[in-house]
């Protein structure tokens, strides 16, 4: 965390009282308390909300240190969550920490997830995804106390990509960073280490195409698990990582009205 801050402030241009922690806190690692649901004394934050240009509501946590003097224009970052996550799946972590560096940070719900609007829920859309991103940086290029010319953005996971898309076409992005950036497409297609045959990706399909004639037709929505519900001795080492933090009180976060079996899926 410290050299990703230190980082993203050298791309963005100074912060004013800029520090950085002696001891570094990696997100993952709880060695070095990065506590999922971390709180801070020194950073204030507030729920927002605001429209996409698809007129889609977005919903995110506006994070400010407390110590932000009234005639501020601070640095901001936009930080996106995980794949089939939330913001209070480790965005918030992060846009908490970058906070506490001096940063103002916004960490969203990607559309379709979390508080945000989209039916169905858990859609996979990339291209409305990269748009959250810009739509977030109207909302911070509109906050006072924000330097226009100073907004960068962090993608978690998935959000890696996300964010590289939409830097490519909205040149407002003055710095990008991501964490354990993940190509979603490339890995749901070929599978890890390109172990998905020819004949299972067309079996796939066409099960995916079969199933939106039922779904057409006002069948039942099918969804598909992006992290396993419980623990098999033939669960691979991966899904074993996923279930310690979004299946554990580590990491796991229900939205208010939604299913928690559901987490982590997507139709």
């Amino acid at each position: 965390m410290k050299e990703l801050a230190l980082s993203l402030a050298i791309l963005l241009g100074s912060v004013s009282g800029f520090a950085v922690s002696a001891s570094p806190a990696l997100a993952q690692d709880m060695s070095n308390g990065a506590a999922n649901f971390y709180k801070s004394d020194r950073v204030d934050v507030k729920s927002v909300t605001f429209r996409n240009q698809y007129n889609m509501k977005v919903a995110g946590h506006l994070f400010t240190p407390k110590d932000m003097q009234p005639n501020a224009r601070l640095a901001a970052i936009v930080v996106g969550h995980p794949m089939g996550a939330v913001k209070e799946q480790s965005a918030d972590l992060y846009a908490t920490k970058m906070a506490e560096q001096g940063f103002v940070t916004l960490s969203i719900d990607l559309s379709f997830w979390g508080e945000s609007e989209g039916t169905p829920g858990h859609l996979v859309a990339p291209d409305i995804y990269s748009d959250d991103f810009s739509a977030a940086v109207d909302f911070l290029s509109t906050q006072s106390f924000v330097d226009q010319e100073r907004i960068g953005a962090l993608g978690i996971c998935g959000s890696g990509s996300f964010v590289v898309s939409a830097a490519k076409i909205d040149p407002r992005m003055k710095a990008i960073a991501t964490v354990s950036m993940y190509d979603m497409g490339a890995a749901f297609r070929n599978g890890l280490k390109k172990s998905v045959t020819l004949e299972q990706r067309k079996d796939f399909i066409q099960k995916a195409t079969a199933q939106r004639l039922v779904e057409f037709a006002g069948g039942e929505t099918q969804y598909i698990p992006g992290t396993v519900n419980e623990l098999t001795e033939s669960t691979d080492p991966i899904q074993r990582e996923f279930f310690d933090f979004y299946r554990t009180p580590r990491g796991a976060y229900t939205p208010k009205g939604q299913q928690a079996e559901l987490r982590r899926s997507r139709p």
